[in-house]
């Protein structure tokens, strides 16, 4: 039996006892998650393997809200479905509290989504790739100067299906796939770090043809120990696609989940809808709805069909990610931003696909007008704490006279969001999105699958940190 038949088997016979159950719960609400996996993992280091995995999982969840208490089971036997659902409402019966949890009904989703792939990297053989993984590490060892690599193949294919009492039932065949890369190069005492990596929705085929990703990675760690340390100082600054896709969904997405906004009451004050951050070009939008990213989801975790909210409109604050909770708790409507890392996890409000929408700037244009300044390109790492940010970028050239110049390295980017966000000066027209193994974390949940990415930016008064004369 194909392994695909196998795995909408082992949970499409579970749907109707989960049917069941749904339709004679008297309670305020309830959703059955369930999900049937299927994965490849392997990892180079070096020369050595570090990780040479392949392994199938089957996990559920069930989740009702009585009497505006929740109750939460998560399990790997779902033949126990009755008995897990029992569990949950005893949770939720036995918890007493004075706040009553409501949360936004939704009208109910009924869809059949399945990955559209060139190839089915499940009928691709284990010794394909690994020989794939190997041959990209060996372009990261490429040069003398290179210490040591880490080249990753990951691959999952996942059938899951969503139920809940409202009438909602969706099945998802999902199969998601890439590589991630990363160099160390040292000369002497000067150490540096260069990666880039790539997953999307799809089959074999976004594993494939990445020589040129991968040749990048190692030349740019090369290049690196050339380079200067950057002047510290205060500059303008044009920042590419994925530094400003980095930005946004670091510094302001998560500062636009509405549980986070909801229980800090310093972020209420300063996130009001309506209120102005940036200039009048300025859109923001999170969008689970683009297939093939790392973050489209045909539905989210409770149901709710991801609308594309914006976040930003012309400058100004005009909307957040919600899930059903904190839609009911703040008076607004939910946009499909309810999602967990697996059906083991209980949904909260995360991003999707989060991005800086094109204005009409060229590259040179945004290089012409910063006249003198830093092009600061690519992301190594980074933290932000509320609305203060500090970020690393993966390397900068110096602009002269509109030009680009020397190499930097060392180069930190940091600064207050909402200031930032005011000083833009120009937005490009070189939209690109990004997406990579890596994910992003929040409340024990990670890696996530998301996107993120913009135009390039010209940002005007920006700390850069470094070298001080």
């Amino acid at each position: 039996m194909p392994a695909a038949c196998a795995m909408h088997d082992a949970v499409d016979s579970i749907l109707p006892s989960a049917r069941a159950l749904l339709s004679a719960v008297r309670c305020e609400y309830a959703d059955i998650r369930l999900s049937d996996s299927d994965g490849t993992t392997i990892t180079l280091s070096g020369e050595q393997v570090e990780t040479f995995s392949s392994g199938a999982t089957i996990a559920g969840s069930v989740r009702v809200l009585c009497g505006g208490v929740w109750g939460f089971v998560s399990f790997n036997d779902p033949g126990r479905l009755e008995r897990h659902f029992s569990r949950a409402l005893e949770i939720a019966a036995t918890v007493a509290t004075s706040e009553k949890t409501r949360i936004r009904a939704c009208a109910p989703v009924r869809k059949q989504v399945v990955t559209p792939a060139e190839r089915d990297f499940s009928l691709v053989p284990l010794e394909e790739k690994f020989a794939l993984i190997s041959s990209y590490n060996g372009i990261l060892r490429s040069s003398k100067l290179i210490q040591t690599t880490r080249a990753t193949y990951r691959d999952v294919r996942t059938y899951c299906a969503y139920l809940n009492s409202e009438g909602s039932e969706i099945t998802y065949d999902r199969a998601y796939c890439g590589v991630a890369f990363s160099s160390i190069a040292r000369d002497g005492a000067i150490i540096q770090l260069f990666h880039e990596s790539v997953s999307g929705y799809g089959g074999f085929e976004l594993a494939r043809g990445r020589e040129e990703m991968a040749e990048g990675v190692a030349r740019r760690a090369v290049d690196l120990l050339a380079a200067e340390p950057v002047p510290g100082g205060t500059y303008r600054v044009v920042a590419d696609q994925k530094l400003a896709g980095v930005f946004i969904h670091e510094a302001f997405g998560h500062l636009s989940e509405a549980d986070f906004v909801h229980e800090n009451p310093r972020l209420r004050e300063v996130m009001v809808l309506g209120r102005c951050f940036g200039p009048e070009g300025l859109t923001v939008i999170d969008n689970g709805d683009m297939p093939g990213l790392s973050g489209y989801i045909p539905v989210d975790d409770e149901g709710v069909l991801p609308g594309g909210t914006r976040l930003i409109t012309n400058g100004c604050l005009s909307g957040r990610l919600h899930s059903r909770e904190t839609a009911e708790k703040m008076g607004e409507e939910p946009g499909g931003n309810a999602r967990a890392i697996s059906a083991l996890s209980q949904p909260i409000v995360r991003m999707t696909n989060t991005y800086i929408e094109n204005g009409s700037g060229t590259r040179d244009d945004l290089l012409q007008a910063a006249g003198d300044g830093i092009y600061a390109v690519g992301f190594i790492g980074g933290e932000t704490n509320l609305e203060m940010f500090t970020f690393t970028s993966g390397c900068g050239y110096e602009i002269k006279n509109g030009k680009l110049g020397k190499m930097y390295r060392d180069m930190v980017l940091s600064g207050n969001v909402f200031t930032t966000l005011g000083n833009i000066a120009t937005i490009g027209g070189d939209r690109i999105m990004y997406g990579g193994l890596g994910g992003c974390g929040k409340g024990g949940q990670s890696p996530l699958p998301v996107s993120f990415g913009g135009p390039h930016l010209l940002i005007t008064d920006v700390l850069v940190g470094g070298r001080h004369d």
